[in-house]
């Protein structure tokens, strides 16, 4: 069956459409909010590290309790509302701007509000794609779902980036405000109901307990949970400087950073592409640590690019960054999805992301903090160095050699 087999059935074409302006929303708000703080306020490197940490604080905050929520309610209901709550979230950007009240501290409490309804939005998400194909049809799922995150990062960025430069920032994420609101109506055309259980529920902190045990319970998956934690950590270190270093140091102007942006999004669609083949080629637990350490060494380019010739530097470690996030997720989700019962799905997702997307904040504030003290270029050197050791989760676990990744049977 071909990977796009699934888009014949029309409730996963519904979440399927309903990812895609999702994805492409989420693309541009990853250039303009921190561009808005930028060039239109002025923003220092401490500030900027600071709202990155401020738009994944939620993850550490309400990361647990959202999972046993999300699995007593309705699981499209909860990606409906949250598609809702940040798409009007969003939108007093551009109106504050307009008015000529916009502040960094409204920036901090818009980020805080996006990153509360994508925690809901993302551990409904992750969980509710069981619930629409088979298990057994999970992996084909989940890489015509990253196919649409990485065509939507090759074009979402320099898209983004033009209209950044020809709308100003604040107004460019009316783009995103509509990428919500449209993800939110494709949501509401699937016919498929989830049906609650009539159990009795125990309490929320037993519930929340139960799903940490699972996963602290799961050898696997708690050598993933380290792997992705790590990289997570370091990177989102980056990614404040990576602005800071093309927006103020080099100059460039957001069409450019975003042409050079989309190089990830076409390493992503090569990485969905060859991710079967390389899995059957080498194995589903080489291709998971294969994916983190190649592209990792290529970090230490970065503090040595220029606006000449050494941007293509950037473009090649975009490209195969790209290629190796999407290879990486689909190999390790879809693990995560097959190895988990049902009832405890939302749980599951919700202890791994606040394991793994925790790391965030704390990385976006350390790179704050010492993009002041150190530099940008510097601190990025030391992101490098760290984002190296992130495969070494993987690399000294049984998966190192393994062919196959374990189901729900076998997996302890």
């Amino acid at each position: 069956m071909s990977r796009f087999g699934l888009l014949r059935e029309h409730d996963f074409r519904g979440l399927f459409l309903a990812d895609t302006a999702s994805q492409a929303g989420t693309q541009i708000l990853m250039l303009a909010l921190p561009l808005v703080a930028v060039t239109a306020l002025r923003a220092s490197e401490f500030e900027v590290g600071l709202l990155a940490a401020c738009q994944t604080l939620a993850f550490v905050m309400i990361g647990l309790p959202a999972g046993a929520i999300v699995d007593r309610l309705r699981k499209r209901a909860v990606m409906i509302v949250s598609d809702w709550a940040r798409a009007a979230a969003l939108v007093s950007v551009p109106l504050a701007w307009w008015l000529d009240v916009l502040s960094i501290y409204q920036l901090y409490a818009v980020a805080l509000v996006l990153g509360v309804f994508t925690v809901f939005f993302d551990v409904a998400y992750q969980s509710y794609l069981p619930h629409l194909v088979e298990r057994e049809r999970l992996v084909e799922g989940n890489s015509a779902l990253e196919v649409v995150r990485t065509v939507a990062q090759l074009g979402g960025p320099s898209a983004g980036g033009y209209l950044i430069q020809f709308l100003s920032a604040p107004f460019a994420l009316v783009a995103t405000v509509a990428g919500f609101a449209w993800s939110a109506l494709c949501l509401g055309t699937i016919r498929k109901r989830e049906t609650l259980s009539r159990e009795r529920r125990a309490h929320l902190g037993k519930e929340i307990a139960e799903g940490v045990r699972f996963v602290f319970g799961q050898r696997l998956l708690r050598r993933i949970a380290g792997c992705t934690a790590t990289s997570n950590l370091f990177g989102a270190m980056a990614q404040p400087m990576i602005v800071l270093l093309l927006a103020r140091e080099l100059g460039l102007g957001a069409g450019a950073i975003g042409l050079l942006m989309a190089a990830g999004g076409l390493g992503g669609v090569i990485g969905a592409l060859l991710n079967a083949r390389l899995s059957r080629l080498v194995g589903q637990g080489p291709t998971m640590w294969l994916a983190i350490a190649v592209p990792a060494p290529l970090m230490f380019m970065l503090p040595w690019v220029e606006a000449d010739w050494r941007l293509g530097l950037f473009a090649l470690f975009e490209f195969v960054g790209g290629a190796g996030v999407v290879v990486y997720n689909v190999t390790q989700l879809s693990f995560r999805q097959s190895i988990t019962p049902e009832p405890l799905l939302g749980r599951m997702n919700a202890t791994m992301r606040f394991l793994v997307w925790g790391t965030l904040p704390l990385g976006g504030l350390l790179g704050g903090v010492l993009g002041e003290v150190i530099g940008v270029r510097n601190t990025l050197l030391v992101a490098a160095g760290g984002a190296c050791l992130a495969f070494l989760w993987v690399f000294t676990s049984p998966m190192r050699t393994m062919r196959e990744l374990p189901v729900l049977e076998d997996s302890r």
